[in-house]
């Protein structure tokens, strides 16, 4: 099961003192990075970019060598530290295979990969310690490939690799896998549950999960309590806490134990021309999730990915100002996603609020869903100001779009909501959605709020799908389609339930399509303009429940 790796060839400069402000260089290219700076509909500051200094470390100068064989945990920690302690500069990885352990990054560093070169992390779990997951944090974790805690002006830059020894940590499921997978699997070692549907790599992963149950029960457990519950808390690949002015450039990370790159609550961060890879099957694979981070750039990334592609996270609860985001002034340009759950993904944990993201020229190919809200009451919070532009998709495998507030929850239509009561309740609202593409799509949009916190005031604009099926609203309401063309051939092209107030202008009825709209449920308010339908009493359908009026037609 090699890992193939999608590239693009991207040619981007390194923006170091002295240059200008992104913005005044802002020009009418559509790909390149100031040009989206200077669209964003909301004020974004510009991402502050490290500085390390000129200084030059070679980990080959500190005991590295690059066999393949030999581990240079200590080397890299030699080598960054010696960095770190004449003020920041860069810590040259000369081609080779490099075979390590976790690397602990540190302030005003650039670990720079050349071309050529490949960090391979280690498949021996002793060398990861059980560590704190954060400066702030009393969660324990076994050591992540890659992590920084705290530190400020760091970079990983290049064009070398960066493998994280995912196989020898994720569980596999059988459903993902074919006859000739599952029996390499079976025959490289490791265990299978009892049912015989996963493959485990140890039995301490595999019973990770009932160890920490009963180790809930101990007092003041320490980092080695948890040992025997490594394998099981696999840990992130390239994880950043509460760190500023970070730059990824160039660089391939593939193969993680779980989410290839997770920053939490950090601030001014930008990738840029980075290759993200999962296997499809990679259990809890995710590609690129920003966590609560405030001031981030992604533009032309490439991720394929075994979950989540390009996803948004934000958690931190209940604060003072229920208006605040803990994630905000976020801006994806020109990224290509081709295989995920979500190309681009928000939630499921929005409870800490999100606003200002914008969207622009990127490519979804084969994802399972194509642009992805997603969360539930005990996780949800307000998600407002949400910009999608320029979207093309190809051959998506469930929904075009969609809007889910019961992810992994109670099923739509409860009457009530779940134990959590009123509180973390999602609310998406103020999603502008327009100019996307998508050829090929079992549904072409699904939104399901919940009766208490319906959906709402979502706008759709110039917007073209081919699908099996059209579009649902359940518990929705304010929702705008404009210029909005379903090509579907199954009836009816819009259905809306429970939902107070949508318009539809310049619509499309497409051949063999016999219903254009069906209101049903509490639905009220719907209302179709400037759209060309030969036979009105037709084309449209009212039915359990709804008000006989519930739609009308100018």
């Amino acid at each position: 099961m090699k890992a193939w790796i999608a590239t693009a060839v991207i040619t981007v400069l390194f923006f170091g003192p002295g240059n200008e402000s992104l913005k005044a260089q802002a020009s009418a290219d559509p790909h390149d990075l100031a040009y989206y700076l200077s669209r964003t509909p909301f004020k974004m500051q510009e991402p502050t970019l490290p500085q390390p200094g000129d200084k030059s470390f070679k980990l080959s100068d500190y005991g590295g060598i690059a066999d393949g064989k030999t581990l240079n945990t200590d080397a890299f920690e030699k080598a960054i530290s010696a960095c770190a302690a004449a003020g920041g500069g860069k810590v040259l990885v000369s081609p080779g295979t490099w075979l390590t352990g976790p690397i602990r990054l540190q302030s005003n560093v650039n670990l720079h990969l050349e071309k050529g070169a490949l960090v391979q992390l280690t498949k021996d779990h002793t060398q990861y310690p059980m560590i704190t997951a954060g400066n702030k944090s009393t969660s324990i974790v076994p050591a992540s490939p890659v992590y920084g805690y705290g530190l400020k002006n760091i970079a990983i830059t290049g064009e070398g690799i960066i493998d994280g020894a995912g196989d020898s940590w994720r569980p596999v499921k059988k459903s993902k896998t074919t006859g000739g997978q599952w029996g390499m699997l079976l025959a490289s070692g490791g265990v299978v549950s009892q049912k015989g549907d996963i493959w485990w790599p140890s039995r301490d992963a595999m019973n990770g999960e009932d160890y920490l149950k009963s180790l809930k029960e101990k007092k003041d457990a320490t980092p080695n309590d948890y040992l025997p519950a490594r394998d099981y808390l696999r840990p992130y690949m390239l994880y950043l806490v509460n760190c500023e002015n970070i730059l990824l450039e160039g660089i391939t990370l593939r193969n993680s134990p779980k989410f290839v790159f997770y920053p939490n609550n950090c601030t001014n961060l930008t990738m840029r021309a980075v290759n993200v890879y999962n296997d499809w099957w990679a259990q809890n694979g995710d590609g690129i999730d920003i966590s609560a981070c405030k001031n981030v750039v992604i533009f032309n990334c490439t991720v394929s990915a075994g979950d989540d592609g390009i996803c948004m996270k934000s958690s931190g609860g209940k604060k003072d100002n229920p208006d605040a985001a803990n994630l905000e002034n976020i801006l994806i340009a020109g990224c290509t996603v081709l295989r995920a759950h979500g190309g681009f993904v928000i939630g499921s944990n929005t409870d800490g609020g999100m606003r200002n993201i914008f969207v622009s020229d990127c490519h979804f190919i084969g994802t399972d869903v194509g642009i992805r809200v997603k969360s539930n009451a005990g996780r949800g919070g307000l998600v407002k100001d949400i910009f999608v532009e320029h979207i093309s998709m190809r051959n998506i495998v469930h929904e075009a779009i969609s809007f889910d507030t019961y992810y992994e929850d109670a099923p739509a239509g409860t009457s009530s909501l779940p134990q959590h009561g009123s509180d973390k309740i999602p609310e998406f609202t103020g999603f502008h959605i327009s100019n996307i593409e998508c050829l090929g799509a079992k549904n072409a949009i699904s939104i399901r709020g919940l009766p208490q916190m319906p959906v709402h005031d979502i706008y759709f604009d110039n917007v073209s799908i081919t699908a099996e099926e059209g579009v649902t609203a359940i518990d929705a309401g304010a929702l705008h389609f404009n210029k909005t063309k379903i090509m579907t051939a199954n009836s009816p092209v819009f259905l809306f339930n429970n939902t107070a107030g949508a318009s539809i202008n310049e619509g499309f009825l497409p051949d063999g399509a016999r219903v254009f709209v069906r209101a049903e449920g509490k639905t009220s308010d719907i209302k179709v303009t400037a759209t060309s339908i030969s036979k009105p009493s037709a084309a449209f359908s009212i039915g359990g429940g709804a008000a006989k009026n519930a739609i009308s037609m100018e």
